[in-house]
Parts: structure tokens; sequence; C-alpha cells
């Protein structure tokens, strides 16, 4: 409310407004931002990582806008996450637990709706720069729930989870997902947003590989092989 309700998000040559059932849907994103950003918070530096790396990408897509107001506050929290990550690197000694992660989803949760709002970096950029945390904590929720397991207990088969395990340790998946996060979305992200009028299409576009890992690492699905304790 404070930064005048949600902004509007163009399809193709058209504007939905932003009024109606776009404050329950932004209120929603908010909540579930806060609450993924928990959930993969779960090997040494992935949580970090994603958060440096999707906020430069943000700042490189933010540059085309000249918006500095954007840009700086971007910067400042990729200055910061990146003074802990020396010490949450693979092997972390410090862990960021549920008031760090819960406070980089809030921020990223706001200024999704800041920049959106200043026309500094669109809705279907972020969607792009969050794909990874987005993509794998909603299909392994999703997953979870529509097979019947009891979805709201702990678990550990999210599919950086799962990969981490296949290759052995977490500083190839954290490594992965920087590459991902700028070798991937952030060129498909800047894309939308020199061609806001494709956004719509160049979203599921970028996602889809990220689905495609997602599924094929199982994730939400329990392990076939048990755990060594």
């Amino acid at each position: 409310a404070c930064l005048g309700g949600p902004p509007a998000v163009q399809f193709g040559n058209l504007l939905r407004p932003s009024g109606g059932s776009a404050w329950l849907l932004w209120l929603l994103f908010l909540i579930w931002l806060v609450n993924l950003y928990n959930f993969m918070d779960g090997i040494d530096g992935i949580a970090g990582v994603e958060a440096v790396t999707v906020l430069i990408a943000a700042t490189v897509v933010a540059s085309s806008t000249a918006d500095p107001d954007s840009i700086l506050v971007m910067q400042a929290l990729v200055a910061s996450v990146l003074g802990f990550l020396v010490w949450n690197w693979p092997p972390a000694r410090i862990f960021m637990g549920d008031v760090g992660s819960g406070f980089i989803g809030m921020t990223l949760g706001v200024m999704v709706l800041a920049s959106a709002q200043q026309a500094a970096v669109s809705v279907w950029s972020w969607l792009i720069l969050l794909g990874v945390f987005l993509v794998d904590a909603t299909v392994t929720l999703l997953t979870r729930m529509l097979s019947g397991q009891r979805w709201w207990e702990p678990h550990r088969s999210h599919a950086y989870q799962k990969a981490s395990r296949r290759f052995g340790g977490h500083g190839p998946v954290t490594v992965g997902v920087a590459i991902l996060n700028l070798a991937w979305l952030m060129p498909m992200a800047w894309w939308a947003a020199v061609r806001p009028e494709q956004a719509w299409w160049l979203t599921p576009l970028a996602l889809a590989p990220l689905l495609f890992l997602v599924v094929w690492f199982g994730a939400g699905r329990p392990d076939t092989v048990p755990e060594a304790p």
C-alpha cells in the first residue's frame, strides 16, 4: 500500500490493471517468496549466491532504465550478502538461518514491487531472475501435496538437495546456481526488459530448462535408496 498498490503487468500490448484480485495475488507472492527462500536455504552458500547473482543481474537490467535509486538499493544488499557469503561459502562456518533467509526473501519481494512500480525492472524480468528458487520450491511443494505426502513436515527432497547428494557436496550445486543465473537467466531477463511486449512468452521459455532439471532430479519425490546415516 505504501508503494501505491500492485504494479500493472504487461501482457503483449495490453496492461493488466493493478486493482481487485491483484492485491491478493501480490500478498500471496510476498508470503510465498519469504517461505520459499527459507526452504531453499538448505545447503552452504546457495541462498547467498542466489541473492548476489539475482541482484547483480537485476542491476544490469535496471541500468538500461537509468533508475539510480533502485540500483543503489540492489547494490547495498549485494554488498551486505557478499560480506556474509565469505563465511557461508562451502564448507560454511556460519549459517543464514530463518532470520536471514526470511529477511532476504521479504526484501527481494519489496524490491520486485518497488522496481516494477518505477519501471526499473519489470515483473516478468524478476520472475525470470528468481526462477531457480521459484521453480524448485514450487514444484517440490506441489509434488509432495499431489502425491499424498505429509507436505508440511521437514524434508530433503528439493531438487538442489538431491543434486548435492548426487554430486557429493554443496559447492558444485551452489556454483551451478550462479552459472544458471548469470549465463542463462540474466540474458533472458534483459531480453524481456528491452522487449516488454514479448516478456509474457519469454518468461516460460526461460523457466522451461529449470523445470526440466527440477523434474529430472525428482524434486518432491522420496529417494528410492535410503540415505546413509
